[in-house]
């Protein structure tokens, strides 16, 4: 798209009190996003299923702005986006019902394959149990071409952020705020590590739009408008994460659930979805039936012990298995581990995608070495 119409997409996003519903009415509406900046207070009133209070709204927040200071303001900040009608606006998003109008993202789309998506919500008050196990179910998928996208929220979020990026896999987060924040701060290298090297962050916000917590919920119908399906790994009867369900199912996606425990009461929504028809997802199998989907393995670069994510008790175990393929009692005897100590090494060790059990109990390495 030429600079001439992204402007006008980006005077827009820039008014805080107007959504995407609106913009995508007066677009419409004239036929090109330049008309609709542009028109006078008489057409605009004449347009139906807009309120007078919107387009008062609009006309005296659009007198103080440039369209070409936006585009200028946007470039000094290096951020890059993408309009309702560029050519890379991902297809299942646009489908949505209030799909945003302009999308700014910092990292790189051709590293996210965005027909193979998975959705994955939960709280912020994550149990281990659901953290250990829905890292468990994406390491199945371990390098193959699926993506994930999240939030970038504590608890959930961010385990399915780090299980993505552990298993070399693609990850996009979706963010409640501008680029001008970052929230929350403890997911700062989160963060970077996504922007840098493993996908993609996305936000509908003008860079200085702050975190204010109706944007969250808001928010929550990108998450899943980006996927085919979405799988909830925990969630409270009143929580965020039912909100995203209810998303899921109004934009006619497959929705997907994680049984946890029962005495969990992070777990009372996901039974209650569960009831209502929602698949059951123990493994990364359940996943694919859902989806009726088959994976391509992605190109994975030979690895050389050093650029491996170990720990120091990780390293000598890794080593060990990598060439010798042992069982646990094996590993003890040969390294002088204490067997309770070895027995959480080796569960980390198969959670970050690096080693798996075969029959007759021995573990062999799930990484290529150099």
């Amino acid at each position: 798209m030429s600079e001439d119409f992204s402007k006008y997409w980006l005077a827009f996003a820039s008014i805080e009190k107007i959504g995407s519903v609106f913009i995508k009415t007066l677009y419409e509406h004239f036929g090109s996003i330049k008309s609709a900046w542009c028109a006078g207070a008489d057409d605009l009133f004449k347009i139906e299923n807009l309120t007078k209070r919107q387009i008062n709204d609009f006309l005296s927040e659009r007198s103080k702005i440039s369209p070409d200071d936006c585009l200028n303001y946007i470039k000094e900040k290096n951020i890059k986006f993408l309009t309702y009608t560029d050519e890379k606006f991902p297809y299942l998003l646009k489908q949505i019902p209030a799909a945003p109008m302009t999308l700014f993202y910092k990292g790189d789309l051709s590293r996210c394959n965005f027909n193979r998506t998975l959705s994955v919500v939960g709280s912020r008050k994550a149990s281990e149990n659901a953290k250990i196990v829905l890292s468990k179910i994406i390491s199945e998928f371990k390098d193959t071409e699926l993506c994930i996208v999240s939030g970038l929220a504590v608890g959930i979020d961010t385990c399915a952020h780090k299980a993505a990026i552990k298993n070399n896999l693609s990850t996009i987060g979706v963010i409640a705020s501008g680029f001008d924040y970052v929230y929350p701060s403890q997911n700062r290298d989160l963060y970077k590590k996504i922007e840098e090297e493993n996908g993609v962050i996305f936000s509908e916000y003008w860079p200085s739009f702050q975190p204010l917590s109706w944007r969250f919920p808001h928010r929550n119908r990108i998450v899943t408008g980006l996927s085919k399906g979405t799988l909830v790994a925990e969630a409270a009867i009143k929580s965020g994460a039912l909100i995203s369900a209810n998303f899921c199912l109004e934009q006619n996606r497959e929705l997907m659930c994680m049984p946890g425990l029962l005495t969990n009461p992070n777990t009372e929504g996901i039974y209650k979805l569960i009831k209502n028809g929602a698949a059951v997802v123990t493994r990364a199998q359940d996943i694919l039936d859902a989806l009726d989907w088959q994976l391509e393995t992605s190109n994975v670069s030979e690895n050389s012990v050093e650029k491996l994510d170990l720990e120091i008790d990780e390293k000598p175990v890794f080593e060990y298995i990598a060439t010798h393929s042992p069982t646990a009692d094996e590993l003890c005897v040969k390294l002088g581990i204490d067997f309770s100590d070895l027995t959480m090494t080796l569960v980390n060790l198969e959670l970050k995608g690096y080693i798996k059990q075969i029959d007759g109990g021995r573990y062999v390495s799930e990484v290529k070495m150099s």
